[in-house]
């Protein structure tokens, strides 16, 4: 597990940063990327009223710091570049950073998803010993949760090796590595994540107020602002110590000689593999190894935007790549409504326009059932799709890239798609970088004809990659699969699909007066529509009826 930092170190290192000489924020440092082409915010901390000089190679800005300590100047835009510069932040002391690049920076954020690392992904083994870049550059923000915005994060900067890219973001990792061998030029990865978190938490409280749809969670969370804050308190200063204690308890007592029946089990195994014998059962420690419990709130409006965003703002950033929703599957509704106000946040918190922001749609997962549904997941997809409304924005649909796993770990996947997404939207090149997605529907002599759009070379039935090394995928299905088809009873029956043309027919013998299709509309549904590039089908319903209770 990642450590935990209390909130409580943050504030405290904010108060300390305004009674010293020059200082910057940890999101400064030795081997970071600075953003190509764009005004560089650099901000940090100095004595009232010092003069403050900031040089990044041929770009200098002067300024002074203000009655409360704060600074910022704005260095003009400096193209890309392979070789290091310095940055010197002058005062009455003086910063030298080194190993400087110019080059492209993006935020990679989310929950669990998308913090899965590059070590535990299917092909982590694989990729972990090749992951040397050195002009890819790694910033892993460490958790926080705050009920005030914050200053300051704990993270640094690092270079891409095999040990700094194992527990990198594997989607993060892969994004940042394709990019900057297509661009050519050095990239910076900031990722910001945490997991089991839901959407509202990463939003800041003044924009959940500003809305009317969200504003219920704003009240929320300042009536019960008291109460929240002492499950923290309690966590830190005890759930949280006692939990460390026992796991280095658990270290002293149990694991030696747990290690020792692990090693004597592991020649046993050879050994029976050798005599073609049964191998032995394998051995459990005399008890278990302490978990320490997840910090609470974390679900709570704000807490992480205030404890890991604000200390990011306003680094000049290319764009986003967010990989979340899980955590909402139960309010599909509210989602679409917490999703764009998010987005939007962040950009007017940025203050850089309309940045980049692309999100990877939730993939497939949990049991599949064997008959229509209504469905969580299903609902979070749609109110993710709505989000494209919003300009500059694209998604990754990943519907066949999953499993029976709420943490698929093929994230190789999800990243090629991401990635085709970012090139062509935000380096505007002319590819196709999206599956087929829903157009129109119309009553055909009794069958429903579903009109795509981004058919690319045409429709034609696919299958999804192969999700563990070395099995191959699987075969190719002789008809189209996950379709649905109700009447106005709104009972939804399997359909019979067929490919004709740019759209696909469906009908059931048994709805003689077919009004709504649904595709994929399922937490882990049997899907094979594709176009001929290989990219999916995005899930979807031509009705808008109401979820069923239980769904807000």
């Amino acid at each position: 597990m990642r450590s935990f930092y209390p909130f409580a170190l943050a504030a405290a290192l904010c108060t300390a940063s305004v009674q010293a000489d020059v200082k910057l924020p940890a999101i400064f440092g030795d081997h970071m990327v600075l953003q190509r082409d764009a005004h560089v915010p650099v901000w940090g901390w100095a004595n009232p009223g010092e003069g403050v000089t900031v040089t990044a190679g041929s770009a200098t800005a002067k300024t002074t710091a203000g009655a409360d300590g704060k600074w910022v100047v704005k260095l003009d835009p400096m193209k890309a570049g392979d070789q290091p510069i310095d940055l010197v932040v002058s005062g009455k002391n003086t910063i030298k950073l080194t190993d400087v690049l110019i080059g492209e920076v993006w935020i990679c954020a989310g929950q669990s998803n998308m913090g899965y690392p590059l070590n535990a992904s299917s092909t982590g083994a694989q990729e972990v010993p090749k992951a040397k870049h050195p002009m890819l550059r790694l910033f892993m923000e460490e958790p926080k949760i705050a009920f005030e915005p914050q200053a300051d994060c704990v993270g640094k900067w690092q270079l891409c090796t095999p040990g700094t890219a194992a527990n990198f973001s594997a989607v993060g990792y892969f994004f940042g590595r394709d990019l900057e061998e297509n661009l050519s030029m050095p990239v910076g990865m900031i990722e910001s994540s945490l997991g089991g978190t839901a959407a509202e938490a990463w939003t800041s409280l003044e924009a959940l107020q500003a809305n009317p749809l969200t504003r219920p969670l704003a009240d929320d969370f300042e009536a019960n602002k008291p109460a929240l804050m002492k499950l923290t308190e309690t966590y830190e200063n005890v759930t949280l110590p006692k939990g460390q204690q026992d796991i280095e308890q658990w270290r002293k007592e149990v694991n030696p000689s747990y290690q020792a029946a692990l090693k004597s089990w592991n020649d046993a195994v050879k050994q029976a593999h050798a005599d073609g014998t049964p191998v032995p059962p394998k051995p459990l420690p005399s008890r278990p190894r302490p978990s320490i419990p997840a910090p609470p709130n974390r679900h709570t409006p704000t807490t992480l935007y205030n404890g890991m965003i604000p200390p990011l703002i306003p680094f000049a950033i290319k764009g986003v790549i967010w990989y979340q929703g899980e955590a909402d599957e139960d309010r599909p509704i509210q989602y679409r409504a917490i999703f764009p106000t998010m987005i939007t946040d962040w950009r007017t918190r940025w203050g850089e326009g309309d940045f980049p922001f692309l999100f990877v749609q939730l993939p497939n997962a949990m049991a599949r059932v064997d008959h229509p549904s209504e469905s969580g997941w299903a609902g979070v997809r749609e109110a993710q799709s709505m989000a494209l409304a919003l300009p500059n924005t694209a998604d990754a649909v990943t519907i066949d890239g999953g499993e029976d796993n709420i943490h698929p770990p093929d994230k190789i996947d999800v990243e090629k798609r991401l990635f085709l997404a970012t090139r062509k939207l935000v380096y505007g090149e002319d590819i196709i970088a999206s599956g087929p997605t829903f157009k129109s529907a119309s009553l055909d002599n009794g069958k429903m004809r579903i009109a795509f759009d981004h058919v690319g070379s045409g429709l034609t039935i696919g299958v999804g990659p192969s999700t563990r090394p070395g099995v191959p995928p699987a075969p190719v299905a002789s008809e189209l699969k996950g379709f649905a088809i109700a009447g106005a009873d709104k009972h939804f029956v399997w359909a019979d699909a067929k490919i004709d043309g740019d759209s696909v027919l469906v009908w059931s013998n048994q709805v003689s007066e077919p009004v709504a299709v649904r595709y994929g509309w399922a937490d882990n549904p049997e899907v094979n529509l594709y176009n001929k590039e290989g990219l999916p089908a995005a899930p979807f319903r031509t009705d808008d009826w109401p979820f069923p209770k239980g769904l807000k």
